[in-house]
Parts: structure tokens; C-alpha cells; sequence
């Protein structure tokens, strides 16, 4: 009776029990190797199992230091040295992860079995490395998302958790970030003199190193608000301190708008420093827009910020916002400051909260449903009284 025979390359053949025994033992090795989800461990089985059960001389994947047996194969890489065989491990787009590097005993050549052996157990070793690697990948984003919600949460934290309750006065707040967390700043400080302070800030730049310049940022104001001290000199002495913080705080330079209201009079003071104008829209009144006073805090040393006042008549309001509400685009078109100041004047409510509805329901109807690119932040202050409102 012929026995059933395997023929391969070159003539040479392998009867089939053999063929069954090397499919067995490869079997055997890829549950080995698929085993487990660490690289380091994935690797170290291929060469246990190459060497232990294989019987070569030994095993290696330079670079790594991993090394199995006592062949003087450490370091070598694409080697054509007699009685060395590399088998590279590429991924799933044929890219090379690593490779392995076998030595024969005696320095012979490899077997026709030993070499379909390996070249099996190189494409297994290749998937699981792979998967290891994807694995872990997938760990460490799993745990950076996890800190980047955590960090969310305490940005949203230092935002004013319950606004001032103001006799005469409507003020509302929003934040939006673009990413987890963002450069945006906004805060309502209340003073022993009765008045508040009012900040919105801008670092530039997107993401998690905003973020840190936003909250350092943020401790300084803090800082200096409880001094006291005049507002042009808080804006005199937040630059300052922002230069002085090193280079990589200068990069990412802050615009900011501060206002001082005066509830009982209702006189405001606004310093702008660099940032986006400050609407101030009132009725049968020219709309007013507060104009920066200097450049943005941290861009150049030495400089003075100068001051405005005002009065916040009745039914006024004030909108200080950043350059993410009017940085939003359909095709090439911008919403753009103007729009913004439009849909700002034509909202006919009195209420802070609800204007800020309006003014984002506008946008994004505008971007229509487009990601959002930037920060979005905005504080509304409105003078409440029964005078008519506020004609669009």
C-alpha cells in the first residue's frame, strides 16, 4: 500500500504522520504563544518553545535583550551567519515588529521540518505580538481617558458652582469644551466691598496644556483678586507674573476681559487684555464695545493696562465671551463677532440664562451639527428692570 506523502520545496517530502505530529506540535505552540497578552511574555514562550522543545541551540530577538540558550546569537540581526535563521514578525500591514533569530546545533542547516516549524511559529508569534501590543495600547488609553474625565470633572468643578444672587441683576454662565478639557477661563469673584469681579479668559491653544496654564492661571487671579487692588494693576500684575513663569507660559499667552460691577450703582470698570471685545447693549443707547487695552497677558513684559467705566443703565446688558463662539464656520463662511452681536441684541428675554440659550442655539444651527473646534465660553450680565425690552 503507497503511504501518503507531503511533498514541499525541492523535492523533499514529509510522510503524512509526520505531517500530522509537526501540525500537532505547532497546535500546541500557537496555544502557547496566544496564551497571553504581555509582549515580554509572548516573546520569552516563542523562544522556550524554540529552544526547550525545538532543540536549537538558541533564540533571540535583538534589541530586546531576551535571549534563550547558550548560542552566541545576542545582538544578531538580519544575519546571514552559518547556522543562524531569521524570521521576521511583521503586523497585519506587513510593517516588521521584530524578529527572531535561531541557532542551529552544530552551526547545521535546519531540517525541512524544523524550518516549516519556525516559519509557522514565526506567523503565530507575529498575530499575538500584535494583539499584545494592541492590548496594551488599548490599557493605556482606557487609563488616559479615565484621567482625562477625572480632570474634566475638576475643571468643571472650578467653575463657579452657584452664581451670586445680585438684587436687580441676571447673570448666567456657559462652558463648552472643545476636548475633554480646555484653555477657556471664566470666573465671578465676590468682594468685601460689595462689588464683583468678573473674568473671562482665553489660553491659547486647545487641550490638556491649556488646561494646566488655565488652572495656573486661575490660582494667580485668585491670588491677586484678594488684595484688592485696582483692576488695571490686577491686569498690570497678572501679565507679569504669567512672563515670569518661563518660556512654555508664554507660548501659551492668555486673553482675558475682567469687569468690576458696582451692583447698587451699577458702574462697571473693564480692563481688556487682548481679548475679544465686550458687548454693552442698552436701549435708545449706541451699542459699546470694550476694546482691548493692551496685548495678551504673558506676550511682552513690562506692560500697563489701562481702564474704562461706565454705568449699566436700564434693561443693559454685557456679554463677554471667547473667540469660540465666533469661530465657528459652514463651508468658508465664519459666524463671526457681527452675527454674534446681532443675535446678542435681538433676544428679547431679560434673562441671562436664556439669552445664553439663544446665542448657542444660533451657533450651532449656523455650524449645522459640525464638530465643535474651539472652547465656547461666555458670561451674560443683565440689568433687570421693567423697562421695556430691549428692541431687536
Amino acid at each position: 500500500m503507497a503511504t501518503d506523502t507531503y511533498f514541499a520545496a525541492g523535492g523533499d517530502t514529509i510522510d503524512l504522520q509526520q505531517q500530522v505530529a509537526r501540525l500537532q506540535a505547532l497546535l500546541e505552540a500557537t496555544r502557547q504563544v496566544h496564551s497571553t497578552i504581555r509582549e515580554e511574555e509572548v516573546l520569552e514562550s516563542v523562544l522556550r518553545i524554540v529552544v526547550r522543545e525545538l532543540e536549537m541551540a538558541g533564540a533571540v530577538f535583538p534589541g530586546t535583550g531576551l535571549v534563550y540558550g547558550d548560542a552566541p546569537v545576542s545582538g544578531a540581526s538580519g544575519t546571514a551567519a552559518a547556522g543562524l535563521f531569521s524570521y521576521p514578525l511583521a503586523d497585519r500591514d506587513g510593517k516588521k515588529m521584530t524578529e527572531l533569530v535561531v541557532a542551529s546545533p552544530d552551526a547545521r542547516e535546519l531540517t525541512l521540518y524544523e524550518a516549516d516549524f519556525l516559519e509557522g511559529l514565526a506567523l503565530q508569534a507575529a498575530v499575538a505580538l500584535e494583539n499584545a501590543r494592541n492590548h496594551k495600547r488599548n490599557i493605556e488609553f482606557a487609563r488616559l481617558q479615565q484621567d482625562l474625565d477625572a480632570a474634566r470633572r475638576i475643571q468643571r468643578s472650578l467653575l463657579p458652582q452657584q452664581l451670586p444672587n445680585i438684587p436687580g441683576y441676571s447673570v448666567g454662565i456657559r462652558s463648552v469644551t472643545c476636548y475633554e478639557v480646555g484653555g477657556d477661563y471664566l470666573d465671578i469673584v465676590e468682594q468685601p466691598d460689595g462689588s464683583l469681579l468678573l473674568a473671562v479668559a482665553d489660553v491659547a491653544g486647545k487641550g490638556l496644556a491649556s488646561a494646566i496654564v488655565s488652572m495656573s492661571f486661575r490660582s494667580a487671579f485668585r491670588g491677586m483678586v484678594a488684595t484688592g487692588m485696582p483692576l488695571d494693576e490686577l491686569a498690570t500684575q497678572m501679565n507679569q507674573h504669567h512672563w515670569a513663569e518661563g518660556e512654555e507660559q508664554r507660548r501659551r499667552y492668555v486673553t482675558a476681559i475682567f469687569v468690576r460691577l458696582h451692583p447698587k450703582t451699577g458702574e462697571i470698570e473693564v480692563v481688556n487684555a487682548g481679548h475679544n471685545p465686550g458687548f454693552l447693549v442698552e436701549p435708545g443707547v449706541p451699542t459699546y464695545q470694550f476694546a482691548a487695552a493692551g496685548t495678551p497677558l504673558g506676550m511682552l513684559p513690562g506692560m500697563r493696562y489701562s481702564s474704562e467705566r461706565c454705568n449699566l443703565g436700564p434693561a443693559a446688558r454685557l456679554l463677554l465671551y471667547t473667540d469660540g463662539l465666533t469661530e465657528v464656520f459652514r463651508g468658508d463662511e465664519e459666524f463671526g463677532p457681527e452675527r454674534l452681536l446681532d443675535e446678542f441684541c435681538s433676544c428679547p428675554s431679560r434673562k441671562a440664562d436664556d439669552i445664553l440659550d439663544a446665542l448657542w442655539t444660533s451657533i450651532q444651527a449656523f455650524g449645522e451639527g459640525g464638530p465643535q473646534a474651539d472652547d465656547m465660553t461666555a458670561l451674560a450680565l443683565c440689568h433687570a428692570t421693567d423697562s421695556p425690552e430691549i428692541p431687536g
